[in-house]
């Protein structure tokens, strides 16, 4: 796996074009881009995620699709990232084989738990703060989640919900292994230098907790 701590995974928003996003992120450092994007067509996201995936290769960073198997497969991205309520991850695997990694969205232990069992590379936990970036039904778990899952899984961490340079620190000391972010980076005003910031932050954290 291309994953390395701490890492920076920015995840694209819907309220500009992604690939200019994913370009401005990765200039600022960001090790992972997720291309996020609910209302696009099929066509649009598999052209989408070729410029990414092109961009990723550039910055020796990681592309991955959001939900879309059929399109990481197409546009041989990276990897994919899947939800509790997406294709069942062991039949993704089946699909993508061993190398491309695959992440998946988890908010309990006993998630996590499956997800390892079932071969993902990762686990996306959250929401770890509040966070109006994306719709949730559930509280936030807060950090102390991630030194729960941390004890009983061997993928890495990426916490995701409402983190920012001003709790990152409380979330890369409670073991993360990187975070995943949607507006801390692309509603920044300059979302180069806002990745920048959170990734210096972040490593700042790592080597002193």
């Amino acid at each position: 796996m291309l994953l390395t701590s701490p890492l920076l995974c920015c995840i694209t928003a819907e309220n500009s074009c992604p690939v200019e996003q994913a370009e401005k992120a990765l200039e600022g450092g960001a090790g992972m881009i997720q291309l996020r994007h609910k209302s696009a067509s099929g066509s649009q996201l598999f052209t989408w995620a070729q410029k990414i995936q092109a961009l990723c290769r550039h910055h020796q960073a990681v592309c991955i699709v959001n939900d879309r198997v059929d399109i990481a497969l197409a546009a041989d991205t990276d990897g994919v990232h899947l939800g509790q309520e997406d294709l069942p991850l062991t039949e993704a695997r089946k699909l993508l084989g061993s190398d491309k990694i695959i992440g998946a969205t988890v908010s309990t232990v006993d998630e996590a738990k499956t997800a390892c069992r079932d071969g993902c590379s990762y686990v996306g936990l959250g929401q770890i703060f509040p966070t109006i970036s994306k719709k949730k039904n559930s509280e936030p778990v807060g950090p102390g989640r991630i030194r729960e899952i941390k004890a009983i899984i061997s993928v890495p961490v990426l916490a995701i919900g409402g983190i920012d340079t001003s709790n990152v620190c409380d979330v890369i000391r409670a073991g993360a292994n990187g975070v995943a972010v949607i507006s801390a980076v692309s509603e920044a005003d300059d979302p180069v230098k806002a990745a920048a910031q959170l990734l210096k932050t972040m490593q700042t954290c790592h080597r002193n907790p």
